[in-house]
């Protein structure tokens, strides 16, 4: 039986040994690696990421590493952003200003709103769990990273800025917070992204690693 592989890729932000740990759960031989040319040879690549936006793309840009995951991505072969990462697969961040993303996914990513629908304060950055729900155009999950998950299943969250996706084709599950909808998956092809942490949210994060593992 062949063994999945996966690559995550190191850039300097995110905590990868949680992410490798998760995806070695669910039967994968994990590199990890800034290297060009790996990158480009392999099977399927995840691009973790925690803190700011400008920060991770220039790190990202330092390491030579922007054109080498757009050129991926365009090989139709798989790729999952988590948190930041899927932020960064937009085309800009209003985050300290306005920082140019990978463009792989249209769209843009603004601060999550301070007040709820009902005007009250709400807690900056969300940090919790929320449930997944279908995105405000309803999608099937079917063939998508959340294959196996079902509505209303938790995840866990921890972010201040949200992805904003121009077209709602690619938005595949949202959550709600105060009121608002998040994005929470989003896809285009054989790219896709979860604003919430996989490797932190139990069983049910580790459905959609699987899915991935086996895409």
């Amino acid at each position: 039986m062949t063994v999945p592989k996966v690559t995550i890729i190191d850039y300097g932000v995110g905590n990868l040994l949680s992410v490798k740990r998760g995806f070695e759960r669910c039967g994968a031989s994990v590199t990890v690696t800034s290297d060009s040319r790996t990158i480009l040879a392999s099977e399927k690549i995840v691009l973790p990421g925690v803190g700011a936006f400008p920060r991770a793309m220039e790190a990202l840009n330092k390491l030579g590493l922007v054109p080498v995951i757009r050129e991926f991505a365009q090989s139709n072969k798989p790729l999952l952003a988590i948190c930041l990462g899927m932020q960064l697969l937009l085309d800009h961040s209003q985050e300290f200003g306005h920082t140019t993303g990978l463009g792989l996914i249209p769209g843009s990513v603004k601060q999550v709103p301070e007040k709820n629908l009902l005007g009250g304060r709400q807690k900056i950055p969300h940090i919790g769990w929320n449930e997944l729900d279908l995105a405000e155009v309803p999608r099937s999950w079917s063939h998508t990273i959340l294959a196996s998950n079902r509505i209303k299943d938790s995840v866990y969250f921890v972010h201040s800025f949200m992805a904003v996706p121009t077209h709602s084709e690619h938005r595949i599950a949202d959550t709600i917070y105060g009121g608002h909808r998040i994005s929470a998956v989003i896809s285009k092809n054989k790219i896709s992204g979860c604003q919430f942490h996989p490797e932190k949210s139990g069983e049910v994060g580790l459905r959609l690693l699987k899915e991935f593992v086996l895409q």
